[in-house]
């Protein structure tokens, strides 16, 4: 098999558990180099992995086909738009950019360079995700009249001198979690007809959104999604209500969590989750209502690099494409505009075509 030599650009919390390990785990993919600007973690981590100081340096490495992006957001774009120049192909963790404009640029640039650039929606590859994402095309829940996602967390305290909690652009909770959410109910449901959002600062002293709400309106079916930083009693994770019954799950990917723990993806029980965790499908049954747990589906992260390693190589189409990663970012600066505005926005039919001519 040809091997994806690749390099990582940034070690912090992100590139050290959510990029290095599911990389190396990846058959046909070789975590070349890692820029790391101070310190030997990976070095010690990953011994056979190049130790870099300099993005110059990363893009010097011939060996170095495909460059992943996992730094603060603000560098996305000025970073990816290198790598692009340089002959590499790209992946950039979410949020893709920090604006619209600038996510279209790089695009543009990609396809002029004849190079693939993509988003890391890892969470496509969420057991949860794939569980319901079954359950909708099976049919089972009959029509659909409503979907809910969130991501609810308890940090009530500020974290000092963290860039995701600052002022800056790209910062907040809906541009840490909101790309999550938004490209999964596109995957699901496509592009809405409009889309409403409240965007907040919930906890004292905050600077940057810490809680949104955001409906997508499509006819009327209603896709909901939202995030909190202080829901100590999380609520669902997915409640899904149609003409046939419902569906609920509570709890969170198990990947993370074993990611954070120094674990490699591998074996037979990577990403399977216990039945206590499994979700509750309630049906109507006559005149009564038939409940019963869904086993959810092992996730795996592996999947996203390996789906990448594939492109690459010609022998599969990219599941995150650049349309997906542009409509993300639509939707991101559409709920902004709506929080601010206190209106619903439609989903701007010129944005479409602006997106065929990007790409």
């Amino acid at each position: 098999m040809n091997m994806i030599g690749t390099g990582l650009i940034g070690f912090g919390a992100s590139g050290r558990t959510f990029h290095a390990p599911v990389i190396h785990a990846v058959p046909g993919m070789r975590l070349a180099a890692v820029l790391q600007r101070s310190g030997d973690d990976a070095a010690k981590l990953y011994p056979d992995a190049r130790l870099v100081r300099s993005v110059e340096e990363m893009l010097a490495l011939p060996e170095v086909s495909l460059v992943v992006i996992a730094t603060p957001n603000t560098s996305h774009y000025p970073l990816a738009r290198q790598c692009l120049l340089a002959g590499k192909h790209v992946v950039v963790d979410k949020p893709f950019t920090t604006t619209l404009k600038e996510a279209e640029e790089l695009i543009k640039l990609a396809a002029e360079c004849k190079r693939l650039i993509t988003v890391y929606q890892n969470s496509r590859w969420h057991g949860d995700f794939l569980t319901v994402h079954k359950l909708i095309a099976s049919g089972t829940l009959g029509k659909l009249a409503r979907y809910e996602a969130h991501f609810d967390r308890f940090r009530p305290q500020l974290r000092p001198g963290a860039w995701r909690e600052g002022s800056g652009p790209g910062s907040g909770l809906l541009f840490d979690l909101g790309p999550h959410l938004i490209d999964q109910a596109l995957l699901l449901f496509g592009n809405p007809e409009s889309l409403t959002a409240d965007i907040r600062r919930e906890r004292a002293g905050a600077v940057a959104d810490d809680a949104f709400d955001g409906v997508l309106h499509y006819g009327e079916f209603r896709a909901l999604l939202g995030a909190s930083m202080l829901a100590a009693s999380p609520g669902p994770r997915f409640l899904l209500y149609g003409t046939h019954g419902s569906f609920v799950k509570y709890g969170a990917d198990p990947q993370a969590e074993a990611l954070k723990l120094g674990e490699i993806p591998g074996g037979d029980r990577w990403g399977e989750e216990p039945e206590a965790m499994w979700g509750k499908l309630s049906l109507a049954k006559q005149d009564a209502i038939a409940i019963e747990q869904v086993p959810t589906q092992p996730g795996d992260y592996r999947s996203y690099y390996a789906n990448v390693r594939d492109a690459i190589l010609s022998k599969a189409t990219l599941d995150v494409t650049p349309q997906q990663a542009l409509n993300v970012m639509y939707a991101l600066e559409l709920a902004h505009e709506s929080s601010r505005r206190g209106f619903t926005d439609e989903w701007g039919s010129s944005f479409e075509l602006l997106a065929v001519v990007a790409i």
